[in-house]
């Protein structure tokens, strides 16, 4: 028997949903003609303005979800669907941040964050300002003259959530935009990013294999099966906001962690042995 899958919204909350994702289904074509699913009969509701994690262990299918929500992949059976309209490709509503930063190398800070609102049709002078304003939210004023191979690897993604935030989309996608980086840069980014979230009110769905970043960051956890990739925790992490590393030492935390650890380490090691989940 298919694990429970969490239902939608209630009728009172529907106003509110901003990513809906319905008995999605995403198989791939291996060698041989054969499809493999990736994620199988996914569905969960992001309300506005919340802060969303996929967890689970590798090859479980979160960044195919988090893909077919940017509108990358489009689903075998199911449907995607963004401000109550269908997901039929990228748009400008829905800025991507990747666990590399993809900045175009030859421009600077400035210039790359400006490019996206120069690529909508904003005026130099407008474009410009939307990065300034930007670059101040994210601590690198000093540094919007540099190029980025000139710039730390938590600087460089510090850059890459300002320009996908650039054209103000109403969802952030962050597909582990931190998992590159050291420990102590990758505190940081994770209490700079809640930051900037209190500021921009985006909704965010964020991937990570990290249970201690997902627990701290998220509204909810959403805990995914070993592959093909099931929800089975929606896990409503009730600690209390404004959050800053102190609070992985509050007792609460610990609660929502170790419920978080054992559900991955039971799907880890059904991925590690090839035991299908049922």
């Amino acid at each position: 028997m298919a694990p429970a899958q969490p239902g939608p919204a209630p009728l009172a909350r529907r106003a509110e949903i901003e990513i809906e994702v319905r008995d999605v289904t995403i198989a791939f074509e291996r060698d041989g003609g054969q499809f493999v699913p990736a994620v199988d009969r996914v569905s969960f509701d992001v309300r506005r303005g919340e802060f969303i994690c996929l967890l689970g262990p590798s090859g479980c299918g979160k960044s195919t979800i988090l893909n077919s929500v940017a509108g990358f992949e489009h689903p075998f059976a199911g449907e995607v669907r963004v401000a109550g309209r269908d997901v039929t490709g990228p748009g400008p509503d829905r800025g991507v941040v990747f666990q590399q930063p993809c900045l175009f190398p030859w421009k600077s800070v400035r210039a790359n964050v400006a490019h996206g609102p120069r690529m909508a049709g904003k005026s130099r002078a407008e474009a410009g300002a939307i990065a300034d304003t930007l670059i101040e939210m994210i601590g690198l004023t000093r540094f919007a003259s540099a190029l980025p191979h000139t710039l730390s690897g938590g600087m460089q993604q510090r850059v890459a959530i300002a320009r996908a935030m650039a054209n103000k989309p109403n969802i952030l996608l962050m597909d582990e935009p931190f998992g590159a980086l050291d420990a102590q840069t990758r505190s940081i980014m994770q209490e700079s990013l809640l930051q900037l979230w209190s500021q921009v009110g985006a909704t965010i769905l964020f991937v990570t294999h990290d249970i201690d970043e997902a627990v701290l960051l998220a509204d909810r956890v959403l805990v995914m099966s070993a592959g093909p990739g099931r929800i089975i925790r929606d896990v409503t992490v009730d600690l209390p906001r404004p959050r800053s590393l102190d609070t992985t030492l509050n007792a609460r935390f610990q609660e929502l962690r170790k419920e978080c650890l054992d559900l991955i380490r039971q799907q880890s090691i059904k991925a590690f042995e090839g035991t299908p989940h049922v």
